[in-house]
């Protein structure tokens, strides 16, 4: 069986199943813009949680993440902040809050050729499941919302119906993903080398590894160094990514961040 603190299934109709072949989406980045987590610190934000001191600092998390892919720091820093800030909120209110997450801000943000490889996948027959270090509500919302099989997050830990701001096990990056898909592959009965994966980042470089076919959507400068060596297809989706130059990039930085800052300083007051 797998590790069940990762997974949360949607039982969906679908074509005549491809027996043992899958396809496994990443999800910040690879199948939307940006981070999800932000969001869901944003949509906290105006919920009156948490200041905007607090709320900078996951937008400039975000504004990096967008510009130069995941850092390993900055995953561990907004985890740990965001477990900090969930403690005493209820399972119930979380679920509300990823369900106006996706519809206010992650909807628009799905990469539409991401969306379409998922579609097409289940289109044939194959089972798609997102495989993410975003909290396990908001990627079922997500994996719902888009027809999907089902999702692999991370999950915090739930006393009497309410967050403690402790993990189960431990945030669902990296090495973590192949494990987890492992578990999966061996309940389903899935053959690894007949199945995708889809990732932006390096650090997943062992989930697309273990799979015989990986991609690289969106991918950072290790994970597109390491898909031309390996002979791996790229897609990128961001929109005059060729034509960016450095200059341009330092540019708009100003603009980016005064961007965020205004989008969060429009909820300074606590919205109920």
């Amino acid at each position: 069986m797998p590790e069940e603190k990762y997974v949360a299934v949607v039982r969906r109709p679908v074509a005549t199943q491809q027996h043992g072949e899958a396809a496994f989406f990443d999800v910040d980045n690879t199948l939307m813009k940006g981070a999800s987590l932000f969001h869901v610190a944003r949509k906290m934000h105006q919920r009156g949680t948490f200041t905007l001191t607090q709320a900078a600092g996951f937008a400039w998390k975000q504004f990096k993440f967008v510009i130069r892919g995941e850092n390993l720091d900055d995953v561990h820093a907004v985890r740990d902040s965001a477990l900090l800030l969930a403690a005493g909120i209820t399972v119930e209110d979380i679920k509300v809050l990823g369900e106006e997450v996706f519809d206010e801000m992650i909807a628009s943000r799905i990469w539409p050729g991401a969306k379409a490889l998922a579609q097409q996948h289940l289109r044939v027959g194959r089972k798609v499941w997102l495989v993410t270090a975003t909290p396990i509500e908001v990627a079922t919302v997500i994996s719902t919302r888009l027809g999907l099989t089902g999702a692999l997050g991370t999950v915090g830990e739930i006393e009497d119906g309410v967050y403690t701001g402790k993990l189960v096990g431990e945030i669902l990056h990296g090495a973590a993903k192949a494990v987890a898909v492992q578990a999966i592959a061996d309940e389903e009965g899935l053959e690894l080398k007949r199945c995708w994966a889809y990732s932006d980042s390096h650090n997943d470089i062992p989930l697309l590894s273990m799979v015989g076919h990986p991609v690289a959507i969106n991918p950072d400068a290790r994970l597109r160094r390491h898909a031309r060596e390996n002979n791996w297809p790229v897609y990128d989706f961001r929109s005059g990514r060729r034509a960016a130059t450095l200059g341009l990039k330092a540019a708009t930085v100003c603009g980016a961040i005064y961007g965020l800052w205004k989008g969060f300083s429009r909820f300074r007051g606590p919205t109920i």
